[in-house]
């Protein structure tokens, strides 16, 4: 380990220069067991209509399967895995049409931007840095501090970490809400932490109690998992959990694989001021198709 990355940089200090691993543009890469399985896309140059933000993709299981897709034709604004929410105060993060109540899907110049701002630690398996979350007019609604971190889990598997704090920046309450809570019907309460998984045919989804898109969407279950099979044939298994008080999964697995901690699924949610909102969501990238059974082993510490 160097000495610059075993000592936390002061807050806003960028150290992208003095770790390795970014694979020569700039993007620090996940490491696990001697293994790269994650890139993070710090700065991306995007259309400010696909909700510019850091995101992780490629993401591999152990073996080398991809599990997460990035800018897919259905939804340009699906970005591997990461931290979006459609209507934070009126500025939407997420990215693609805002929905409106009583006028539906609607393209709007309200797209802002999740920016990083500075390095506190570089390494290998943890990522830790600052962010804003802001508007339109470049005005910060939030700030954040994420921490991501890659772990073994076993031969076959390996944890991924993600700890986000949000601060209101406005001195006042900030509120975060979905096409759900906007009139849309239909259980579309998506935004939070998202995931868009890649997979050949629909995937498997289900709980410790429930299985498939129409059941699980909506649930507070203890963790989900979504079970398919990637590019170049190999299956995988995705075991989500990390739901805070509120919080309720978002899935789709018909029109695109997909899973989200919802931050506002059916009612909107708050930042308040001076009372940071802490997240933190956990995600076991395994190799092969694991069955309930399978899960709840490893998750209760089972072998592996």
């Amino acid at each position: 380990m160097t000495a610059e990355s075993s000592a936390a940089a002061p807050a806003g200090t960028d150290v992208s220069g003095l770790v390795p691993g970014d694979g020569g543009d700039g993007d620090p890469r996940l490491v696990v067991s001697g293994t790269e399985v994650a890139r993070y896309v710090v700065r991306p140059d995007l259309d400010a209509r696909h909700g510019p933000r850091p995101y992780l993709h490629p993401v591999r299981t152990l073996s080398g399967t991809p599990v997460t897709d990035a800018l897919p034709a259905d939804h340009v604004w699906h970005l591997g895995a990461s931290l979006a929410v459609q209507d934070v105060d009126g500025a939407n993060l997420w990215g693609g049409r805002t929905y409106v109540r009583d006028a539906g899907y609607t393209w709007r110049d309200d797209h802002g931007v999740i920016a990083h701002t500075g390095w506190r630690d570089r390494a290998t398996d943890r990522l830790d840095h600052d962010l804003e979350w802001r508007d339109r007019a470049g005005r910060p609604l939030l700030r954040e501090r994420r921490r991501l971190t890659a772990t073994p889990a076993g031969p076959d598997a390996w944890w991924l970490d993600v700890d986000a704090t949000l601060t209101a920046a406005t001195g006042r309450d900030v509120h975060l809400g979905s096409p759900a809570t906007n009139g849309r019907p239909g259980g579309a309460g998506y935004g939070g932490f998202f995931w868009r998984a890649v997979a050949a045919g629909e995937p498997r989804v289900f709980t410790g109690d429930a299985e498939g898109e129409e059941t699980v969407n909506g649930a507070a279950a203890e963790w989900l998992a979504l079970t398919g099979v990637g590019p170049g044939g190999g299956a995988y298994t995705l075991v989500f959990t990390g739901l805070g008080p509120g919080d309720r999964w978002f899935v789709r697995t018909a029109l695109y694989p997909g899973v989200c901690v919802a931050y506002a699924f059916d009612r909107p949610a708050l930042v308040a001021a001076g009372r940071p909102r802490r997240n933190r969501h956990r995600v076991l990238v395994a190799d092969g198709r694991w069955d309930r059974a399978a899960v709840a082993d490893r998750l209760a510490g089972g072998p592996g």
